[in-house]
């Protein structure tokens, strides 16, 4: 399977005796389709969760804060990279959370399905995060911080998910990141080539070219400007809330409902209207 393979070539865990004084935290299968921007299937997805709501504080976790980008940081990267003609670029960094490092120890139930080859009075001592932990995301990010870091470049104070390198000769190389997507821009062409390598060598990288689908936003780049649309976003978003089949309507209010002007002595906040 992708994922048990994938979790042995990060070293997620280590099969152990349970301690006495230690208790389990549980885990499952997870199965998702995941889809294009179009809506047609990509590919079938099974990931291991762990069961973080069974975690208790101060004991197998602690700090669980992680910066997560801000739209509007995003909507001004997008606007640096239409002014200044700069190319957009996007990676994915597969099973994200699996490179985070574990500050606490965590013992975890051997995966269902693997017991009898793994050993049926074993348990797992997780060495890397694992998704469902509620550290997770803090320590991925660190892991993340770090290495980008170790390239030169900066983080930015107002948007900890932003990192920046000014070269030399005036050019600039951009990154920002939410979660496991990446995208990065700007006009040192060098650095940026330089920085998919290095990030390749650290983390498994999915190279998806060109920005074209992000947070649920499709892009589509002309000599105009950028073009974005979240078709596919509201229409799963009609599909989770049974209304996928209403009709359409040019104004969200109530069908037959007249409209009076209302007498001065009745608007009780001027300023409002």
């Amino acid at each position: 399977m992708e994922e048990m393979n994938a979790l042995r070539r990060s070293g997620t865990w280590e099969v152990v005796d349970l301690p006495r004084d230690k208790k389990t935290v549980g885990c499952k299968w997870v199965f998702t389709i995941k889809c294009k921007a179009d809506g047609s299937v990509e590919r079938y997805k099974a990931r291991l969760v762990a069961k973080g709501f069974t975690q208790t504080y101060g004991i197998d976790y602690h700090e669980t804060f992680a910066p997560v980008a801000k739209i509007n940081s995003i909507r001004i990267l997008l606007s640096l990279a239409v002014n200044s003609n700069w190319p957009l670029q996007q990676l994915d960094v597969k099973n994200a959370f699996l490179n985070g490092d574990l500050e606490e120890e965590v013992f975890m139930c051997l995966p269902p399905g693997f017991e009898k080859k793994l050993g049926s009075d074993k348990v797992c001592r997780l060495k890397k995060s694992l998704y469902g932990l509620k550290q997770s995301p803090r320590a991925w990010f660190e892991r993340f911080g770090k290495a980008v870091t170790s390239y030169s470049f900066l983080q930015s104070q107002a948007d900890h998910t932003i990192f920046y390198k000014h070269s030399k000769d005036n050019k600039v190389a951009i990154l920002i990141v939410y979660v496991d997507d990446i995208i990065f821009t700007g006009n040192d062409e060098t650095e940026l080539a330089a920085l998919k390598k290095r990030l390749a060598k650290g983390f498994q990288i999915k190279d998806l070219g060109t920005l074209k689908y992000f947070l649920g936003m499709k892009f589509a780049r002309s000599k105009e400007g950028i073009f974005v649309n979240q078709r596919k976003y509201v229409l799963d978003l009609l599909g989770e809330t049974g209304l996928l089949g209403c009709r359409v309507a040019e104004t969200p209010i109530e069908p037959n409902l007249k409209l009076q002007a209302a007498k001065a002595e009745e608007v009780k906040d001027k300023e409002q209207y």
